[in-house]
């Protein structure tokens, strides 16, 4: 479904409630919910928007890994291990 033809007002949104959650559900598409001729909501097929949630969150652990390379607080995987066993075997002996 088009973008332009995913835009309903308010207004059909109540009449039509279940055929639209029906359509969603099967096509996966989103519908843009007007008021007073301005998008304000949007309804979307509950798999995509956890699909949606999962990228995001995953953009996100990127961008805070590449934060980390800008700023130089990276080392390499040998050292972070065998740093993270010293500890271990501190606490063993501890």
């Amino acid at each position: 479904m088009r973008l332009r033809e995913a835009v309903k007002p308010i207004s059909y949104v109540k009449a039509h409630a279940g055929e639209i959650i029906r359509d969603i559900n099967e096509t996966h598409g989103i519908v843009v919910i007007t008021q007073n001729g301005e998008a304000k909501a949007v309804l979307q097929d509950i798999v995509e928007y956890e699909r949606t949630q999962e990228s995001l969150a995953l953009l996100k652990i990127l961008a805070l890994g590449r934060k980390d390379m800008d700023e130089d607080k990276i080392k390499p995987a040998e050292d972070a291990f065998t740093s993270i066993r010293s500890r271990i075997k501190e606490r063993r002996q501890a």
